[in-house]
């Protein structure tokens, strides 16, 4: 379960919010204490100027699908540029899908659910790998999403790249090297 935060921000363009430094998580304290208590898991973050286009969820970079496109917010500045985003954006182009990297708003996330149309949604990162999203909260708005379930790309995506990491896949994509 997820919170959409739209009072705080996370990290503005032209600051650090691209990089892996602990300044970026002292800022989401407040928000994720906030989600807490309204018993989220994790903060879904807008940009920190019009506070309408997703950039990342928790400390993770975050993907939807809306129809059969894989959309994830394009880097601007403040989006961490994660190992795992750009192995989840290469497998999946590799599995011959539609990916997007673009800005994507709340607003378009929550019209696609609406609508039927938002079949998965899940954030990448390396210690969680692949974290499936079954809900958002958006104001008023609770969407459910693939009935609260972990949907087949997120499931597949995990499955591959754990199982590539532990060696139980072959590495298609040439990542991996046999260290002697």
């Amino acid at each position: 379960k997820i919170y959409v935060e739209k009072n705080y921000v996370r990290a503005v363009r032209g600051g650090m919010g691209y990089t892996k430094t602990a300044g970026n998580y002292a800022a989401s304290l407040k928000a994720q204490d906030e989600a807490e208590k309204q018993e989220y898991t994790q903060v879904l973050w807008l940009d920190g100027v019009e506070r309408k286009y997703i950039e990342e969820v928790g400390t993770m970079n975050v993907f939807f699908v809306i129809d059969d496109e894989v959309i994830t917010p394009a880097l601007q500045g403040s989006i961490l540029s994660g190992i795992t985003r750009m192995s989840c954006i290469e497998i999946l182009k590799h599995w011959g899908m539609k990916v997007t990297e673009r800005r994507i708003s709340i607003d378009e996330v929550a019209e696609a659910a609406r609508t039927g149309r938002l079949k998965e949604a899940f954030g990448s990162g390396t210690a969680a790998v692949i974290s499936p999203i079954g809900h958002l909260k958006w104001g008023d708005d609770i969407m459910e999403i693939n009935n609260g379930e972990i949907g087949p790309i997120s499931q597949k995506l995990y499955d591959t790249l754990t199982g590539i990491q532990w060696g139980k896949l072959p590495d298609e994509l040439n990542w991996t090297y046999e260290v002697h």
